[in-house]
């Protein structure tokens, strides 16, 4: 049984991101750009924030972080995109989710011109995954997961992929992605009926349903790989996964613990997206 760096893994990414900023700084000076909008004071969505602004520092990228009050208007909102949208300086631009609920997230991040959506979020991008084209932006966490996957020597082609979730941020594109690189896809959700049965077919299992531990070892095959997205609070407030990692281990062939594993590829994913985004506008 292996345990997946997701660390390791996503620090060689940022690595290669690295160099080729360097590259283009030294042959054309010119530098690509993330604009990171936070509406609020949300204590979590202040740490992603802060996180994404470091790894632009790190990289070499240059970076905006734009902090709006918590009763701003979504006009406010839409305005300052609009204004990021027009900005040459800028390659990406993320909005920082959850909003305050007097904000339409969908009208927010579909006011994000296509070119400049690397969180992969809008209608647009999402469909030219589902279609396999390679020219839209694959959602991060999604798109982090199967990076993880191919960096670790994992056959995809031709496997059973069982995915448990089927939100519009990893479920759903993970199908599109999934399906790219030929493997054979079910997708499970509250509905599901006999849902063992279903995850027990899995030669790679993917929980991303948000629920402490709630991937157990009868849900599991021998010598399945398990990627875990979850990330959850358990009763004693210690992070942990979607999937009871202490008694799914030992039966897997590879698995993903949390924190470290799928977590720290998001905003790798991220910064790749963003250095695509400036390479399409040279």
């Amino acid at each position: 049984m292996v345990v997946i760096d997701g660390k390791k893994i996503s620090a060689e990414i940022k690595e290669e991101v690295k160099k080729e900023v360097a590259k283009y700084k030294g042959s054309a000076g010119q530098t690509p750009g993330l604009a990171v909008v936070l509406v609020g004071e949300n204590p979590a969505s202040k740490v992603y924030v802060n996180s994404k602004v470091k790894s632009c520092g790190d990289l070499g990228f240059y970076s905006e972080k734009h902090v709006l009050d918590e009763n701003s208007s979504e006009k406010e909102v839409l305005e300052l995109i609009d204004k990021l949208n027009e900005n040459e300086k800028i390659h990406g631009i993320l909005v920082q989710l959850p909003l305050p609920k007097h904000i339409d997230e969908k009208k927010v991040t579909n006011r994000i011109a296509s070119e400049k959506d690397v969180d992969g979020f809008k209608p647009e991008n999402l469909g030219k995954v589902m279609i396999g084209e390679d020219d839209g932006f694959k959602s991060c966490t999604p798109y982090g997961v199967i990076e993880l996957l191919k960096r670790s020597g994992i056959e995809i082609a031709g496997k059973d992929a069982v995915i448990v979730g089927r939100s519009n941020i990893v479920g759903k594109p993970l199908v599109g992605l999934l399906i790219s690189e030929s493997a054979t896809v079910t997708i499970c959700h509250s509905r599901t009926k006999n849902l063992a049965e279903k995850t027990k077919q899995a030669d790679i299992l993917i929980a991303a349903v948000g629920k402490a531990g709630f991937i157990k070892k009868d849900m599991v095959k021998e010598g399945a790989v398990v990627i875990d997205v979850g990330i959850n609070r358990n009763e004693a407030g210690k992070l942990c996964g979607d999937v009871e990692f202490d008694e799914v281990a030992p039966m897997t062939s590879a698995i993903t613990p949390v924190p470290g594993g799928v977590g720290p590829m998001t905003i790798a994913m991220l910064m790749k997206n963003t250095m695509e985004s400036f390479k399409r506008s040279l």
